[in-house]
């Protein structure tokens, strides 16, 4: 079941904002004196015409390299079924470091638009070891609880290293083609590190090659306000975007209504043909 990714967003080129959650229960950085779930707010996101947002269990670091614990998804279901019913954009789910199945599950339970897997096809060496793409296992899963929503997978994910061929075009083709994803990330070496223009570029290219109907390319890191530009007119299709939304650009502060409004200002005055 392949699902057009770009039939989930009302703009022809998304800004997806990301909301990076503290540490859940069971983490080591959790504190129940300074549990703030409950104050995570979307609003300035979405008022700022934000037009998708990703929930990502970003504060648990160490990461589980595969497989979370079942309070970790218990936790994230719980989030993502308010979230999405509190707004009215697309809904993405990130399972860090790379439990696709999770992520899928969340998204089945809560109603939400699409997944992210870091790792879907080959293998990549990260700080957690050396992580396998289980795409078999995702699309399967995914018709099985037929859960509605987009696989969205990196090409060569950030904090990491690809395993044998590092040729970035050859693995945006086995993501799409042989790993049947609904549309690729490309990102720089790390969160809020800049993406190589060359390599959208070079990803957007191939997959037009094969297909001018073409899966979607996202920018996955990096993109602010002087650069958002920058990536639609490389090729990209629309944009993840965290570090940049937040006070002092600073990937652990809370979100700024301004540079939300910003960026996304940026973003549509850039889209092309504009």
């Amino acid at each position: 079941m392949a699902i057009d990714l770009r039939d989930r967003f009302d703009a022809p080129h998304p800004v997806i904002g990301m909301v990076h959650l503290p540490p859940l229960p069971g983490a080591p950085g959790y504190d129940p004196a300074t549990d703030d779930r409950d104050a995570i707010r979307t609003g300035m996101l979405e008022d700022g015409g934000i037009d998708g947002i990703m929930l990502e269990n970003f504060g648990d670091a160490p990461f589980y390299p595969d497989e979370v614990p079942t309070s970790t998804v218990a936790e994230m279901a719980a989030l993502a079924t308010a979230l999405t019913s509190a707004v009215d954009v697309p809904v993405g789910v990130n399972v860090l470091r790379n439990d696709a199945e999770a992520a899928l599950s969340i998204a089945a339970a809560a109603g939400a638009d699409f997944v992210r897997a870091n790792v879907h096809v080959g293998t990549a060496a990260t700080d957690q070891g050396v992580l396998e793409g289980r795409a078999h296992e995702t699309l399967r899963l995914r018709d099985r609880i037929d859960a509605d929503a987009a696989i969205l997978a990196d090409v060569h994910v950030k904090h990491a290293t690809p395993v044998g061929d590092a040729d970035i075009r050859r693995a945006a083709l086995e993501t799409v083609e042989r790993g049947r994803a609904d549309g690729v990330i490309v990102s720089g070496s790390g969160t809020g590190a800049e993406t190589a223009l060359e390599d959208v570029e070079r990803v957007a290219d191939v997959l037009a090659e094969r297909d001018p109907e073409r899966a979607p390319v996202f920018v996955g890191s990096g993109v602010a306000s002087e650069t958002v530009g920058d990536c639609l007119e490389a090729g990209a299709d629309g944009v993840i975007v965290g570090t940049a939304l937040k006070e002092g650009g600073e990937t652990t502060n809370r979100v700024s209504s301004e540079r939300v409004t910003e960026l996304v200002s940026a973003a549509r005055s850039s889209e092309p043909g504009e």
